[in-house]
């Protein structure tokens, strides 16, 4: 999976379009308990983020890649 766009919505939630048109959702709120995501409990900082197209980064240095991502997201559609 790549990621063609991504956009942080509330409650830690990344709404996300790959490459092949599917459109999906993935929850962040269960990695804020570990170390290198706690900055993102800010808000600010969580929505400060760049897509690499294989992975998410976090002005904070957290990241995730598209593998953890597509083993996890809910996939609402596609566009």
């Amino acid at each position: 999976m790549r990621i063609k766009n991504i956009l942080p919505q509330p409650n830690w939630i990344l709404s996300i379009v790959a490459d092949d048109g599917r459109i999906g959702n993935f929850d962040v709120s269960p990695y804020l308990k570990y170390e290198a995501f706690q900055d993102l409990q800010n808000h600010t900082e969580f929505i400060k983020l760049s897509n690499g197209g294989y992975f998410i980064e976090w002005d904070c240095g957290a990241d995730l890649s598209t593998d953890t991502i597509e083993a996890q997201w809910q996939v609402l559609g596609k566009e």
